[in-house]
């Protein structure tokens, strides 16, 4: 009966110790819209760069085929 208590949980009476948690917890969240926009930033412009050599392999690919084989 003692385990569906949970007397490892502690709710103080003061409430204003809560605040450094709040704070905290303020910090972090910052913290994590910053690092989540720079991650999509840095994903973002990768993505474009690998677009750019995809498409410059394949116009060279497409290139030296129509070199070796002139067709029209």
């Amino acid at each position: 009966m003692n385990a569906l208590l949970m007397p490892f949980l502690y709710f103080p009476e003061d409430k204003s110790e809560y605040i450094p948690a709040a704070i905290s917890f303020v910090i972090f969240m910052i913290l994590l819209v910053f690092a989540f926009r720079w991650i999509r930033n840095n994903s973002k412009k990768q993505e474009l760069e690998t677009k750019e050599l995809e498409e410059r392999i394949l116009r060279e690919r497409r290139e030296a085929k129509e070199k070796q084989h002139p067709q029209n």
